[in-house]
């Protein structure tokens, strides 16, 4: 067992270098060149965030919620606002101005995005009250509305002096390298890691598992649901300030039920309960819709020139995810996290297959 750890730990530290290297080279040589993989890994790096919070309440404590767009909208909205430079505020909100009291506040990004989260939070803590005492699709129904409303009052006339309206936030300060957003993105990771490696992750599981029994064994149902579903719209909300610094411009457009619906693909082709899981199926995500790009590009082929063109990327990609699904029904790492004996463990029975030694 020690041998194993030493060496699991050298492994890792190995892994972790080279990433970081990786990282060091996008960033640093010829780095406009790399502009592209960059923004693969990037949003990436946002979307997993967002797909373990969501796996957080969905995977761990067995709370079907579809409101994460409504959430990533509130920190999205907050972090824009409070990093927008306040000299150019007023080219910003050039059709209807700003209000007053708004108008000198500003923070730096990252406690901006702890109060988007904070805001997101205290909101779920409010809609929590009513809505988790639903089970199952009221309450996926119940959260999916919240999204939506939260998403027309940002975009309404009362708020147009604090949203901007339907005209959308720019001049949102972007990330200064790639290390802030992967730096920010493993720190949340790693906080959602420990919690559910707690006593209050083992409640969340037992809750997922059976309420009744769990209620029975003297855990407060509805206080740990109330608790997961805060966290997770913190790191939601996070999660949604920091895809505002990634896109240096928002509206709510931006912020659709299909954005919901994305992160809910990554949470189940990478495994409902899998944190490693959600990180591998952002990756898979978001590098396979880009990556498959050229299918949409004209061909002078004559067999293919009736199928390459736009919009047939998305019908590959979509058959892709049907061929996933199909024959992981589990996602990829099913309820597991990764592990470098289940790695090694792996190549040896695909071996033993084959007839290796």
């Amino acid at each position: 067992m020690k041998k194993h750890t030493g060496r699991d730990l050298v492994l890792s530290l190995l892994l972790a270098a080279a990433f970081a290297a990786l990282l060091y080279y996008f960033q640093y040589d010829k780095a406009a060149s790399h502009n592209y993989a960059v923004s693969i890994l990037e949003r990436s790096a946002i979307y997993a965030v967002v797909a373990v919070s969501m796996n957080l309440l969905n995977g761990f404590t067995g709370l079907f919620s579809l409101g994460q767009a409504g959430f990533m909208a509130l920190g999205a909205y907050t972090t824009a606002i409070l990093t927008i430079p306040t000299h150019v505020r007023q080219s910003v909100y050039y059709m209807n101005g700003i209000e007053p009291w708004l108008e000198k506040i500003h923070l730096p990004m990252v406690p901006a995005m702890i109060v988007g989260g904070l805001i997101a939070a205290g909101f779920a803590a409010l809609i929590g009250i009513p809505v988790l005492r639903l089970k199952s699709d009221y309450l996926a129904i119940a959260t999916l509305g919240f999204a939506e409303i939260i998403r027309a009052l940002l975009a309404s006339r009362p708020m147009d002096r604090i949203t901007n309206g339907s005209y959308g936030l720019n001049n949102i300060p972007g990330f200064k390298s790639i290390y802030q957003v992967f730096g920010i993105a493993a720190v949340c990771i790693a906080l959602m890691v420990l919690l559910i490696n707690s006593s209050y992750g083992r409640a969340f599981k037992a809750i997922r598992e059976d309420d009744v029994a769990a209620e029975a064994m003297g855990i407060n149902l509805f206080r740990h649901k109330e608790l997961s579903f805060v966290i997770s719209s913190f790191f939601t909300g996070v999660g949604g300030g920091m895809l505002a610094v990634y896109m240096r411009s928002i509206d709510t457009k931006t912020f659709q039920v299909a954005l919901t619906y994305n992160i809910l693909l990554i949470v189940v082709l990478g495994g409902i309960g899998s944190v490693t899981g959600s990180i591998i199926g952002s990756l898979l995500i978001n590098g396979g819709q880009e990556w498959l790009r050229f299918l949409d590009e004209p061909t002078t082929v004559p067999v293919l020139s009736s199928l390459f063109k736009p919009g047939f990327r998305m019908v590959v990609y979509s058959l892709l995810l049907m061929i996933v699904v199909l024959f992981w029904r589990s996602g990829i790492m099913g309820t597991k996290e990764f592990t470098w004996d289940g790695l090694f463990g792996l190549f040896s029975r695909k071996k033993k297959k084959t007839g290796g030694a």
